[in-house]
């Protein structure tokens, strides 16, 4: 049975607190995004997620929502430390699967009649698609472990990237708290040759046009401008990260149980947060968020060398330089103001992102006057966005705000649709070049499998949790 939502706000709709819910549910969107709702078990999963101990406020998603395993995507819950629990369902398997955007000095102008070889020099020199591996040497497992415990700084470190791209880099690549013991052999096996790989589903690297500016003041302080040529990265921690979250599944799964705790989904599996078992997930997913973040560092500087190559130009002309990183699926402690008051909360945050206003400490120094970047990919086809948090995030999203799109249409759904179709000439038809390792990622990635990310970003801005920055349009992409 569909769950009861009211509509509470322009762009908020409300699920009461009904039954065994411990707050009420609510959905960031405008009329048309809820349509598309109508027949998704999104909804069920917010109130499911409501069921939780410890949760505080509300029950959180945002307009990209849909179904995703126990929490939806697109959903935000904070915990209480003492009464709360963690969930790996709450940051899904693609720990730290986030998006980096680089700028650089190139124009149009320049690069749109050598489009074709751009993307296929990236193709080249990017690994793609599942299990790929060969983006740098296959590491050794204290190599790895290092990955693991410092994060963006450990490529760095290794000459991938600049000394200081760690100051625009959420949590400067490296969250804290993270244990190389916790994480399995089998996921250092899988982890090895992966650092540097893009790998499939919706993961990509697209070459961007600033389409359009939003706010000027703020898009001169991030260095774009008009017709301006950008390079976002979308990526995450791989198999390191899918066997973290697989592994912590199986040994949280008999803790409900234990607890004497009732859930509506069995995929909600958690752990009270001071436990012994909530504290190996999150030692271990710290590891999976470093790895992501190492991953990102890599795919940015070979990215950078690749468009090198192909433009038989320096890195001094390319101009190339971090805007900012930012984490998708991840659950962190922070500080936020519940009924006036200051409370450590544990915030999940599974296909949403942190949004911070101007002047919050966590805010990049560089940036502090203006707001966190806020960097949100759309499809294929039309556009992404880069945003700036809002002080409405601190007061209605625990700082949180969208992330993508939000799918419609299920993989399988888009692989019989697309049956007969030539793609590639479709979204040349559009100006954009694409390759993929094979044909079915990119028909499980074509835009229609997803919402208008104009309307998503929209409903953020007019709730006053963020505000659009820049419009990029992609112009190049590769697939796994």
């Amino acid at each position: 049975m569909p769950v009861e939502m009211r509509q509470v706000a322009d762009c908020i709709w409300e699920i009461p607190q009904t039954g065994k819910m411990r707050v009420p549910g609510r959905i960031f969107a405008d009329a048309k995004l809820m349509q598309v709702l109508k027949d998704d078990e999104a909804p069920q999963q917010v109130a499911n997620v409501a069921h939780l101990p410890g949760i505080v406020g509300y029950s959180l998603a945002m307009p990209d929502i849909h179904w995703g395993y126990g929490f939806p995507i697109g959903g935000v819950a904070a915990f209480d430390p003492e009464e709360g629990v963690v969930s790996p369902g709450g940051v899904g398997y693609d720990i730290n699967c986030g998006v980096r955007l680089m700028r650089t000095s190139l124009t149009l102008e320049q690069v749109q009649p050598r489009m074709r070889e751009l993307v296929k020099t990236l193709f080249r020199m990017i690994p793609t698609g599942v299990g790929s591996e060969g983006g740098i040497p296959k590491l050794s497992r204290a190599e790895l472990q290092a990955v693991a415990t410092e994060g963006a700084g450990w490529a760095i470190g290794r000459g991938y990237g600049r000394p200081d791209d760690a100051d625009y880099i959420e949590e400067h690549g490296r969250l804290a708290g993270a244990d190389p013991e916790a994480a399995s052999d089998t996921a250092y096996a899988r982890g090895a040759p992966q650092v540097g790989t893009l790998g499939s589903g919706n993961h990509f690297l697209e070459i961007d046009v600033v389409e359009e500016i939003c706010a000027p003041e703020l898009a001169e302080r991030f260095g774009l401008r008009p017709g301006g040529i950008v390079v976002l990265v979308h990526s995450g921690s791989r198999g390191f990260g899918y066997q973290v979250c697989d592994d912590s599944l199986k040994k949280l799964q008999k803790v409900p149980q234990r607890m004497g705790l009732e859930l509506p989904d069995r995929q909600l599996v958690c752990a009270p947060i001071h436990s012994h078992e909530a504290q190996a997930y999150l030692k271990a997913m710290a590891c999976a968020a470093n790895f992501a973040w190492a991953n990102r560092q890599v795919l940015m500087a070979l990215a950078e060398r690749a468009l090198c190559t192909a433009l038989s130009i320096s890195a001094e002309r390319l101009g190339a330089r971090l805007i900012y990183d930012v984490c998708h699926n991840i659950a962190k402690f922070e500080e936020h103001e519940v009924g006036g008051v200051m409370r450590r909360l544990l915030v999940h945050r599974k296909g949403a992102t942190r949004a911070l206003p101007a002047a919050h400490p966590l805010v990049p120094a560089a940036y502090r006057d203006v707001g966190q970047p806020v960097l949100i990919p759309g499809d294929m086809g039309r556009a992404s966005y880069l945003l700036v948090g809002l002080p409405g995030s601190l007061t209605q999203t625990f700082g949180s705000t969208c992330h993508g799109a939000g799918r419609v249409s299920s993989r399988a759904k888009m692989l019989r649709a697309t049956q007969g179709r030539n793609l590639q000439q479709e979204l040349e038809d559009r100006g954009v070049v694409a390759l993929s390792k094979t044909r079915n990622s990119m028909a499980e990635e074509m835009p229609e499998a997803y919402k208008d990310v104009n309307d998503v970003v929209g409903v953020m801005e007019k709730a006053g949790v963020s505000r659009r920055v820049a419009r990029l349009r992609p112009l190049g992409v590769i697939k796994g």
